[in-house]
């Protein structure tokens, strides 16, 4: 639920430049483009062009999996249709009771069923029981659907969130990385049960639904069981150790696979590696924000690496090979008699390495170095070549516009 909360305020499709029906392939274009544009490799200290290069990885690492994508389009799909706050048509509108989050109602139900909702917003839809959930809301308030028949108590750990920061050729590479958290973790003593000897009985006060059910005029209100916690259950001999809860709060060490081609902000989920769930129940997810340090040698574009290689003037007139790094080890390039300064050259495949097998390209620039001291044999020699290429005719500013 909490992800869905996230996302109703996000248009990651316009973040992204391309319509909600665009195809995968468009998409990830579109992600290519815009990342390579704000990169802030390509932007140092240009905040705006940051906080678009983060907005196009998050947007990306949505609607570029195919999964997520259809829980995102069936999401929004719901606030645009009246899923959220555009209930006043069904819920009523002037008059009617208040309700969290600006919810309003009539004083009859006949216009809606509080079951549908809770099969929307409930834990089939990504919530979780008794998180909040429109579902938990409305069957509490009416008495109806939310509470009867299952337990109020969560039915899963809550997500955990954090934030690594790794180097660049390790972000290009892939790597693993320790991380430490400290939160709720399943006892040790009763392996997360809560129970010595895992015996229960059903509760006598809420008969087993979780719910404490109370009358009031044309409404009826629910509430968690405080005998059972909301869980239908007691247990006879809670665990000395967690007090019956199943959890204990304790700092454990997880190791995140992060893989190659990673970028800058982008989220790595760990599906089950978050807090753990009470009474047995599974565990939530482990998000890691992952930030991607600048290398002093390469930049990315897309899945190709960058660079820049210092080279003399002799070198690109005279043409010849010269040794560049890659994220393993050197390559020869060759470079062709008369190569302007400034002309990037391709190496392929040594690149990003991507999820199919395949790889960028290495993108070599030469840059021209001019000698700042030069003893008199080659201050000599020079003349001579000036000289020479005077009397050839060749002229550098011929054709440039400057030269009028």
């Amino acid at each position: 639920m909490a992800m869905q909360q996230e996302w109703a305020n996000k248009d990651y499709y316009g973040d992204l430049g391309v319509s909600s029906s665009a195809s995968a392939a468009d998409i990830k274009k579109a992600y290519r483009k815009l990342a390579r544009e704000n990169h802030p490799d390509s932007n140092p200290g240009n905040k705006t062009a940051e906080e678009k290069f983060k907005r196009v990885a998050e947007a990306y690492d949505v609607v570029g999996d195919e999964a997520k994508r259809k829980e995102y389009d069936q999401f929004k799909s719901m606030i645009g249709s009246g899923g959220f706050g555009g209930f006043s048509g069904r819920f009523g509108g002037q008059g009617g009771s208040g309700f969290p989050g600006g919810f309003r109602t009539t004083s009859t139900q006949s216009d809606f069923d509080i079951g549908d909702l809770n099969d929307i917003f409930g834990p089939g839809a990504g919530g979780q029981a008794g998180d909040g959930g429109l579902g938990d809301i409305l069957g509490g308030f009416f008495n109806r659907g939310g509470g009867a028949g299952r337990s109020a108590r969560p039915s899963r750990g809550a997500d955990v969130e954090t934030e690594i920061s790794i180097d660049f050729r390790e972000a290009a590479k892939g790597t693993t990385f320790p991380v430490e958290l400290t939160g709720e973790a399943p006892c040790t003593t009763c392996h997360g049960s809560g129970s010595k000897s895992g015996k229960t009985h059903t509760c006598e006060v809420c008969s087993g639904s979780g719910y404490i059910r109370e009358n009031s005029g044309a409404f009826g209100m629910a509430r968690p069981c405080t005998n059972c916690g909301g869980t239908g259950e007691v247990i006879e001999d809670p665990c000395a150790t967690c007090g019956g809860t199943g959890t204990v709060r304790r700092t454990r060490s997880i190791t995140v696979r992060i893989p190659a081609g990673v970028v800058d902000g982008q989220k790595v989920r760990l599906a089950g590696q978050g807090e753990a769930g009470p009474n047995g129940t599974p565990s939530g997810d482990l998000f890691v924000t992952v930030r991607v340090k600048p290398d002093a040698v390469f930049t990315r574009s897309g899945d190709d690496l960058e660079i820049t290689v210092p080279v003399s003037f002799g070198e690109l007139a005279l043409g010849g090979t010269i040794t560049v790094p890659t994220l393993d080890k050197p390559v020869k390039v060759k470079v062709p008699a008369g190569t302007p300064n400034g002309r990037t050259l391709r190496v392929k495949g040594r690149g990003i390495q991507r999820k199919s097998g395949t790889a960028g390209d290495l993108l070599v620039t030469v840059e021209v170095r001019v000698p700042k001291d030069l003893d008199a044999s080659a201050m000599s020699a020079l003349r001579t070549y000036a000289q020479a290429e005077k009397d050839s005719g060749f002229d550098p500013r011929a054709g440039w516009a400057g030269a009028k």
